[in-house]
């Protein structure tokens, strides 16, 4: 998949207001050492992260340790609050290609109405 700029409607997000500073949030999602306290290796796909943009946002690509071992992308997006913390943004969406969306219908105004036969 590419690199995805847009949020999809699909995607998982969580939003953060944390006591501690940018700096420190950073340091805890980027330095393997902390991020395995929180996140193990066992979880990505790839150690490496897929994204880096230091003190703002950092991707990773996690893998499901069950079939059909699915692979999402995970983005952890930072900014300083303006009250000496951070908020953190995490991004979560299914970065699979064997997951195709299901389509919207062209004239879903309304409610789906079942019928029986």
């Amino acid at each position: 998949m590419s690199d995805r700029q847009a949020e999809q409607a699909t995607d998982l997000v969580l939003e953060y207001e944390l006591d501690a500073p940018t700096e420190k949030v950073w340091r805890a999602i980027s330095i393997p050492a902390f991020r395995e306290r929180w996140l193990p290796g066992g979880a990505l796909a790839d150690a490496e992260p897929v994204l880096t943009t230091p003190g703002k946002e950092i991707r990773y690509r996690l893998r499901d340790d069950e079939p059909p071992h699915l692979e999402s992308l995970v983005a952890f997006q930072l900014r300083p609050n303006g009250q000496g913390g951070t908020t953190l943004r995490i991004v979560h969406g299914l970065a699979d290609a064997r997951v195709v969306p299901r389509p919207i219908n062209d004239n879903g105004n309304g409610r789906t109405l079942m019928r029986a036969a």
